[in-house]
């Protein structure tokens, strides 16, 4: 495996939920853990909290460093395969595996939604109650009309069940 290969999936973790594709390629430790989680490279020997524990190990970066550059992650892969393997000089089964793989997934985020979910919210002859006044029999909402009660007497000003209209002036 090249070099350049392994650059590429470097590059690809890096720049992935960055604002652009020119951001500089430097990795943070969620990204690092997200490469081996999205590449499926941990088991039971080699787990998340080992990724975590050599990302931040001085010989890969120093205290005060947030990210990591390619040097480093070259570095940092050579501890990870003698902790999944046993020896460092396995790295080059670690480097196949990784650009084996492919680039950053987003298994689990949120998908659009599908039409028959929809559908069933906008199917008007579903509706009950007062909702149902507002579309007529083709489904077509009836805009204003539907939405307002438009009663002789509302427009008077007098409720529903007022029996002296014009009464009140006589006396």
């Amino acid at each position: 495996m090249s070099d350049g290969q392994l650059q590429d999936v470097f590059k690809s973790f890096c720049a992935f939920g960055a604002g652009s594709k020119d951001a500089a390629p430097v990795m943070d430790n969620s990204k690092w853990g997200k490469m081996f989680r999205d590449l499926k490279l941990y088991d039971k020997k080699f787990t998340s909290t080992d990724t975590d524990i050599i990302f931040n190990r001085p010989e890969v970066k120093s205290k005060t460093d947030r990210k990591i550059n390619f040097a480093q992650f070259k570095k940092a892969l050579e501890l990870c395969a003698e902790k999944k393997y046993g020896s460092k000089d396995d790295v080059q089964k670690l480097i196949e595996k990784i650009c084996a793989g492919k680039g950053p997934g987003t298994s689990g985020a949120t998908k659009a939604s599908k039409a028959g979910g929809v559908d069933r919210l906008t199917d008007s002859s579903k509706y009950t109650g007062s909702h149902k006044e507002r579309f007529d029999e083709s489904g077509k909402g009836k805009g204003l009309d539907g939405r307002k009660d438009f009663d002789a007497k509302a427009a008077e000003g007098y409720v529903g069940g007022y029996k002296g209209k014009d009464t009140y002036d006589k006396k």
